[in-house]
């Protein structure tokens, strides 16, 4: 055993310091970016592929809006079928898991959808099994037909350089960072394990980028502001689970509950309890993939040599996704102003972080 002792951070350690900066107007900013080798350009912030979020209705609003969905992995084959043939998607990707019912869905899927289809996200929790990286390397040799497009692999979850090399160098594209920092992720309470997420994709990223693949930062995020340090610190894509929940095109059903506004009036011992003294808040449930309600819908319920490893949590209804977008576009754009950042690309190179022990006050919270 052995215990590093190299300073390791989270998003909630750093802010960016702002610069001087030429720029007069958020308008100028460009969040847009091109990445040739893997034939995409776009926004480059990703719906994760979870319940509530990872939906078709999702991926076709995010499309519209020029960014992408890793959909969730369990839509049947005639589902998927039907999504791919019906347009070229080059803001979605299908999503499996690496048993041989995954691999066999997936053969199906890409048979007939070939054409339309160009990226495959393979997801697991823990991207350090030789299994997984053999995994990536047999999609990668996979051949079916001769009028396929090129395909695109994201794989993943890692949190450190050097297996962010190994999947690169067995057949990804782009690595999937993070392990245990989303909101509805119990896997560093359950285990131990994890990585503080901003120096994971710090390290991460820069094993890629010297190997020419790409990394997505996966979890963490609970603001705009983080969003921004997420590209600040190299991450290519940012992956947004929590913040995507409780919309209309996540789907999941709507609950409500009461919260009283007024103290009780009490008249001659009895207590005045009105309509009007309470409040109505509505509610979309949300839970984490490896939780035991998702492992009951999907799987018939948890095996007996494991735990569930995340949370059950209702999220309050934010109605339409496109009011979230702009407001996750819009402090990006202004993140960038603050340090001299005319476009995403260079966020990276104008970005000073500092060490902080609070970022906000929370009087109002």
């Amino acid at each position: 055993m052995r215990i590093e002792n190299d300073l390791k951070l989270d998003y909630s350690d750093v802010l960016l310091r702002p610069k001087r900066s030429r720029l007069g107007s958020r308008k100028e900013v460009s969040i847009k970016r091109g990445y040739l080798h893997i034939d995409w350009e776009g926004v480059p912030i990703m719906a994760a592929n979870m319940d509530g979020v990872g939906t078709f209705q999702m991926a076709n609003e995010l499309e519209a809006a020029s960014m992408f969905t890793c959909l969730k992995k369990n839509y049947d084959t005639a589902q998927l079928i039907e999504f791919f043939n019906a347009r070229e998607r080059k803001h979605a990707a299908i999503s499996i898991g690496i048993t041989d019912n995954d691999f066999e869905k997936f053969c199906d899927v890409y048979s007939q959808c070939s054409k339309n289809m160009k990226y495959v996200c393979i997801d697991v929790a823990n991207g350090y099994s030789e299994r997984f990286v053999s995994f990536v390397r047999k999609i990668r040799h996979l051949e079916i037909g001769s009028e396929s497009t090129p395909l695109y692999i994201i794989a993943g979850n890692v949190v450190t350089g050097e297996m962010t090399e190994q999947l690169l160098l067995n057949g990804a594209d782009i690595v999937k960072v993070g392990i245990g920092p989303g909101s509805a992720c119990t896997t560093r309470i359950q285990t131990g394990v994890g990585y503080p997420q901003l120096s994971a994709v710090i390290e991460c990223a820069d094993a890629a980028h010297g190997l020419g693949g790409l990394i997505i930062a996966d979890g963490g995020c609970t603001c705009p502001g983080d969003i921004a340090k997420a590209f600040a610190a190299g991450a290519d894509f940012v992956m947004l689970g929590g913040m995507f929940a409780g919309h209309d095109e996540g789907g999941g059903e709507l609950i409500q509950k009461a919260y009283r506004k007024t103290e009780y009036d009490v008249v001659k011992g009895v207590i005045q309890n009105s309509e009007s003294d309470w409040e109505f808040k509505t509610y979309v449930e949300f839970y984490g993939m490896s939780s035991k309600k998702a492992n009951d819908i999907h799987f018939g319920g948890l095996k007996d040599y494991r735990a569930a490893e995340g949370r059950e949590v209702t999220v309050p209804y934010k109605g339409e996704v496109s009011k979230t977008i702009q407001e996750l576009l819009g402090g990006l754009r202004s993140a960038c102003t603050y340090v001299g950042a005319e476009n995403l690309k260079n966020l990276p190179k104008c970005a000073t972080m500092v060490r902080v022990t609070n970022q906000y006050n929370e009087i109002f919270s």
